[in-house]
């Protein structure tokens, strides 16, 4: 059975999807809604529309308080996000990520669970700051190598 945090996201996924990658929603309606607290509904926000996921959440507090959720368009497909890796990356930044490129359909479900296993903290046994670091590094590594070797087949 699918948690709470799952069935909301699913149900922003889907304003997002109608609204045609922008869905405008109140927090204490969401809450009404699925009958919880309104920091359910920032917990599901915070954590699962990152901008490494592809989105931006957007706020406006007061009387007409909005929230909105932009779905960011891939332009740059896998150089973009190259570009938006910085020197280092956490495991969390690294899942957003590949779950972007999961979700886009630029990476197969096997490329996935490889390069999450290749970029977890368990494989990276060093210290901070210096597992982000290498992290990032391989991210871009395995990335650069994955998408090279496509092109080379085509």
């Amino acid at each position: 059975m699918a948690s709470l945090t799952d069935i909301i996201e699913a149900y922003i996924l889907s304003l997002v999807e109608e609204g045609g990658g922008v869905a405008e929603i109140q927090r204490t309606y969401l809450a009404e809604y699925f009958n919880c607290v309104p920091s359910q509904i920032t917990y599901v926000l915070s954590s699962r529309f990152q901008p490494e996921r592809g989105y931006i959440v957007e706020s406006k507090r007061g009387g007409g308080g909005y929230i909105r959720v932009v779905r960011l368009e891939l332009s740059d497909g896998v150089a973009g996000i190259m570009r938006s890796v910085g020197k280092s990356l956490s495991q969390d930044e690294a899942h957003g990520y590949l779950l972007r490129l999961f979700d886009e359909g630029l990476i197969d479900a096997k490329c996935y669970r490889m390069m999450q296993a290749a970029l977890s903290r368990d494989t990276l046994a060093l210290d901070l700051p210096h597992r982000d670091w290498l992290r990032a590094r391989m991210f871009k590594a395995l990335l650069h190598a994955y998408f090279s070797a496509a092109e080379d087949k085509e």
